[in-house]
């Protein structure tokens, strides 16, 4: 029978490692890699998506401050590492461009429109691109970890019965360990799959929501582009409070 003490031995995860077979050994390591990785990507990606909310709610209330949006894209510099300001920089890039050669004709500004869209719908591709890169690391984590386990699990058991006939006793003190390694796997293999597969729905809802607010920022200054090539000329593009109330 065993006893307390070899009980509590067997429930040490170093013990179960270093007494189970070369096979799972190595499916053990390779969920250690696995799980080690998806939490690589998960505090990545949570950290990343706080920092873009945090500056798009920033910009949108700066644009929603009343204060001229070439002053908000000047300050934004040139080439803005957020897409918010980059999409602004964008769309007022072109408008200034097409300006300086002097009243647009209907056709023109359909063409100046159709070039921002353009523009926008390649950067929100783009920023869509990027910020979902590392969720297929999280998805093969989240669907292949427990079958993988699994595998470990089958082998343990295997390696079980074989110790079953080589010492010709059913006894359970004999089979235990094999079975305890054996399920260790499994419990590897849960432990990697279950955070990847919570971390990929959530993360791949906050990839839609702020794809979705690029989309609805590109739709504002596409607005407002088309509400000034309708309106008299004005040297200084102002903004209102509320985004579709916004003039370039």
């Amino acid at each position: 029978m065993t006893t307390a003490a070899d009980a509590s031995t067997m429930l040490n995860p170093v013990t179960l490692f270093m007494q189970a077979d070369i096979v799972v050994q190595v499916i053990m390591v390779g969920l250690a890699v696995a799980s080690l990785w998806s939490w690589a990507v998960i505090i990545d990606k949570a950290v990343r998506f706080a920092t873009l909310n945090s500056q798009a709610t920033a910009f949108e209330k700066a644009v929603g401050s009343g204060r001229p949006l070439e002053e908000i894209a000047s300050q934004a510099g040139p080439d803005p590492v957020h897409p918010l300001p980059r999409m602004l920089v964008i769309a007022l890039s072109d408008w200034r461009e097409a300006r300086t050669r002097g009243p647009l004709t209907e056709g023109q500004g359909n063409m100046l429109m159709a070039r921002i869209d353009r523009a926008l719908d390649s950067l929100i591709a783009r920023e869509g691109q990027r910020v979902e890169a590392g969720l297929g690391v999280l998805s093969v984590v989240a669907t292949s970890s427990p079958f993988i386990g699994l595998f470990g699990t089958v082998w343990g058991i295997m390696n079980a019965f074989g110790a079953i006939a080589a010492a010709q006793n059913t006894n359970l003190a004999t089979v235990a360990p094999a079975i305890s390694e054996a399920l260790f796997a499994t419990a590897l293999g849960l432990a990697a799959a279950i955070p990847a597969y919570m971390a990929y729905n959530k993360f791949s809802i906050d990839a839609g929501k702020f794809t979705g607010r690029l989309e609805s920022f590109a739709d504002d200054l596409q607005a407002a582009v088309a509400r000034r090539l309708g309106g008299p000329a004005s040297p200084s593009p102002q903004t209102s409070a509320d985004y579709s109330r916004r003039e370039l």
